[in-house]
């Protein structure tokens, strides 16, 4: 293998790895809502001493759980909500996650969009080329219909040659309702944890979460079915 080919993989295999050994060593136990009962006066009390470099540390943390994939970002915007409250840990959470999923783009687009292309055929081709048109408000529905795995929608856009700038623009406009969501249910986290309870953080599959986003998810594809539209008069 060329060092130049190492040097296209290398940030992959260091997201992987990092994912590998996360999973290896059950990192996972610390990610927890039973971790966060035991620890959380610590956590609040430390967040409210250190409160710049708490912000700084969340967002770097967040970024990190997404890049490299983890399987804990679920119980991260929460945590936000209980540590910061609910405007300043929603913005937060989109930041790391924006950054995060970034960082996620650009590995994948830079290890495998040439092995990728050069394996597929020519119908993902016209594809690609229908993607491209309306890339933004693709991923902008595939990033508020929360029943798509978030690794992959970091993936599948760099895979068909989106740009890194409408990517994360997308990225960032199409996660803000969930995280508002979720930073809400962690805002009652003191309450729960009084009680002895456990979030319910399947609440943004209620309808009444969930019908807003796809409401907002079918305006994202507005633009597509414009273009679609405008296309199929000008051809007639």
């Amino acid at each position: 293998m060329t060092s130049q080919m190492w040097r296209r993989l290398a940030p992959a295999a260091i997201l992987l790895l990092g994912l590998a050994l996360f999973l290896l060593f059950g990192l996972e136990r610390y990610f927890s809502f039973e971790m966060l009962s035991r620890n959380h006066a610590t956590l609040v009390a430390w967040v409210g001493d250190n409160s710049t470099p708490a912000v700084v540390l969340f967002v770097l943390a967040y970024a990190l759980v997404v890049a490299f994939s983890l399987p804990v970002a679920i119980i991260i915007t929460p945590l936000g909500g209980f540590l910061f409250g609910v405007w300043m840990g929603a913005f937060l959470s989109v930041i790391g996650a924006t950054l995060g999923s970034a960082a996620v783009f650009l590995a994948a687009r830079t290890a495998f969009y040439d092995l990728f292309h050069a394996r597929a055929g020519a119908a993902l081709a016209r594809f690609e080329d229908g993607f491209r048109r309306d890339s933004f408000s693709y991923l902008l529905f595939l990033r508020l219909v929360p029943v798509f795995p978030f690794w992959l929608v970091n993936i599948v856009p760099a895979l068909l040659g989106m740009k890194l700038g409408p990517y994360t623009l997308a990225t960032l406009i199409g996660i803000i309702p969930a995280a508002f969501v979720y930073a809400s249910v962690g805002a009652s986290f003191g309450t729960l944890l009084d009680r002895g309870e456990a979030p319910d953080l399947g609440i943004i599959f209620e309808w009444r979460i969930l019908l807003p986003l796809l409401g907002l998810a079918v305006l994202a594809l507005v633009p597509v079915l414009y273009t679609y539209l405008r296309g199929g008069k000008a051809s007639s």
